[in-house]
């Protein structure tokens, strides 16, 4: 890009950053101070994480069930549900997803867990199972900041919790038992109900994405598009990043005990994630951008391949290894890596759309 175009675009990216609001600008900042509060939460209040983990919603604590909740509806409220037709029209999208979601990342997870785990076995095992668990919640947060598209991460994350139900389960079977006989490894079982899955996919993605269905069609119908996306979204919209500061500060309380216990632990257990991240989303954009998408389809593709459902991977490997197993540790340990990185993850984002996409609006 010539130093004429960049100027130009660095005045617009500097004016649009200018309007953001204090929450917006600083969402690294809050993310920290969020992650701070929960480790000292957990370390002082040495009772809070069996209080916070009580109640249930499915298999998740009420407190992060609720955090989800709030910070997907905003989000799944601002897609135009008349424009889905575009996104299922695009095969190269949607067969892109399907093998970087289903073939590529739990190999890729399989792979990286081996190598970087292989006298672990429990950690290995919780890393494979958070690799099956594809994205079906945050993600449309870090494809909203991004300024990705809002229509196709629907799509894609409605995709994704459909051979979610369908596929998991299998996939643990081939990953834990069938290819390790293969390769001469070491085997482990996993067995997870069907419905536990479908019941994380319909709490987590079905409800706010039935209220967010509703607020636009009622909201249109009763006072029209003007209102409802210059007035109603922008009073909505700053509730996904409290929903996820919350879920932060929550997730950290009940597990700051075990992660500031076990440090030489987590620093195994992220290395190989932070590859992970690295490979799926830079491997993803780089598709995305070599088969000629635009940049708010090249950045929900990197998205939805990088994320993981946190919810379900600590849910099944508490489930079936129990709360404080290796397994467990590692599914943790999986939001706690993710959650910085895919923030850093949106700012490369935004560089690589002014580096490569210079004809792209700065706003929308």
């Amino acid at each position: 890009m010539s130093s004429s175009t960049r100027a130009p675009a660095a005045a617009e990216e500097a004016a649009v950053i200018g309007k953001l609001s204090t929450l917006d600008r600083f969402l690294p900042v809050w993310i920290g101070v969020a992650m701070a509060a929960g480790l000292l939460l957990g370390r002082l209040l040495p009772g809070l994480d069996e209080a916070l983990d009580t109640v249930r919603v499915g298999q998740v604590s009420l407190p992060i069930a609720l955090g989800l909740l709030l910070m997907m509806y905003p989000v799944l409220a601002k897609v135009r549900y008349d424009r889905l037709g575009t996104v299922t029209g695009d095969r190269r999208l949607l067969i892109s997803s399907l093998v970087i979601n289903w073939i590529i990342g739990p190999a890729v997870m399989f792979a990286l867990a081996w190598t970087f785990l292989p006298d672990l076995p429990a950690y290995r095992t919780g890393l494979i199972i958070v690799g099956l668990a594809r994205c079906i919640a945050m993600v449309l947060i870090w494809n909203d900041l991004a300024c990705g598209d809002r229509e196709a991460a629907a799509v894609l994350v409605a995709i994704n919790s459909i051979f979610q139900v369908i596929a998991f389960a299998a996939l643990g079977w081939f990953y834990l038992q069938v290819l390790p006989g293969w390769l001469g490894l070491s085997q482990d079982a996993l067995q997870v109900s069907t419905w536990d899955i479908a019941q994380s996919v319909l709490i987590f993605l079905g409800i706010p994405l039935v209220a967010g269905y509703l607020s636009r069609k009622l909201g249109e119908r009763s006072r029209g598009r003007q209102w409802y996306e210059e007035r109603f979204l922008p009073r909505a919209g700053p509730v996904a990043l409290y929903g996820l500061l919350f879920t932060i500060v929550i997730l950290f309380a009940l597990q700051g005990d075990t992660i500031t216990s076990q440090p030489g632990d987590v620093a195994r257990i992220a290395l190989p994630l932070l590859v992970y991240f690295a490979l799926m989303w830079g491997g993803s954009f780089a598709l995305g951008k070599g088969i000629g998408l635009p940049y708010d389809r090249t950045t929900t593709l990197a998205f939805t391949a990088a994320g993981n459902n946190f919810e379900l991977a600590i849910a099944v490997a508490i489930g079936v290894f129990g709360v404080t197993s290796g397994q467990a540790l590692a599914g943790v340990v999986g939001p706690l890596i993710e959650v910085p990185v895919l923030v850093g993850l949106v700012y490369v984002s935004l560089w690589a759309r002014r580096r490569f996409y210079p004809s792209a609006a700065l706003s929308r």
